[in-house]
């Protein structure tokens, strides 16, 4: 049973139940699917989940394999339609990227302090899920509740360009050692904590792919990326 507090107003527990339960199955028949390090996640408290990014599949495949209830922040512009009731009902929150947006966030530090899970893919859009810049949003909130990250690597969901439609290719989930942020203060801290953040993803994107025998790119560290000043981006 999906606890009340782990999901925002609004949100139906039995529904996101339901659907974690779809998510625990739907993707085997599709996918050749690996999980490795499911015995990582904590079994309660808040938790800060941060994913690289490179498939819209990424989202209900992560809701599937957690073992936790958890809400994701999901770009606005999918919140339309009859999607949107859905992601509403199942307690994803919407969030505008690129501007201060503190709605979404105020309510995923709310579900975080009643003890949930808030998932965050901090490159911010889809890419190749190497884990090359971070925004703010997921260190801030790890900050602001004193929640646990966990990172989780995913491989394997994006078709590569120019390779033809695949029958069930080999798709790997990996969860990495939770850790705590540092607590520094101001702007300086919370980009030292976003940086970290960075290199831990980075560095279990690259762990992956060295898994995988190289059927991707290792991710390369890069510089520290710029964030935002505000912790309403994600």
């Amino acid at each position: 049973m999906t606890s009340r507090a782990a999901l925002p107003p609004g949100a139906w527990p039995w529904l996101h139940g339901l659907a974690r339960w779809i998510g625990t199955w739907l993707f085997h028949p599709v996918f050749r699917l690996r999980v490795r390090g499911r015995d990582r996640v904590p079994a309660e408290g808040p938790v800060v989940l941060v994913g690289n990014h490179s498939s819209l599949v990424d989202g209900p495949l992560l809701l599937g394999v957690l073992g936790r209830s958890s809400v994701f922040l999901i770009k606005h512009e999918l919140f339309h339609g009859p999607l949107g009731w859905v992601l509403y009902r199942l307690g994803h929150l919407p969030v505008r990227r690129g501007e201060p947006d503190r709605t979404p966030m105020l309510a995923a530090v709310r579900v975080l302090r009643g003890g949930g899970v808030v998932g965050v893919f901090p490159e911010g859009t889809r890419g190749e899920g190497t884990v090359r810049s971070a925004e703010n949003g997921a260190a801030w909130l790890a900050r602001s509740t004193g929640a646990v990250v966990l990172p989780v690597a995913c491989r394997g969901t994006l078709r590569p360009s120019g390779a033809r439609r695949r029958f069930r290719p080999r798709v790997d989930v990996l969860f990495g050692e939770p850790f705590r942020l540092p607590a520094g203060k101001g702007r300086a801290g919370l980009a030292a904590a976003t940086e970290r953040l960075r290199v831990e993803l980075a560095g279990l994107v690259a762990e992956l792919d060295r898994q995988r025998g190289g059927e991707t790119a290792p991710a390369r560290q890069q510089p520290p990326a710029k964030g935002s000043e505000r912790g309403g981006r994600a």
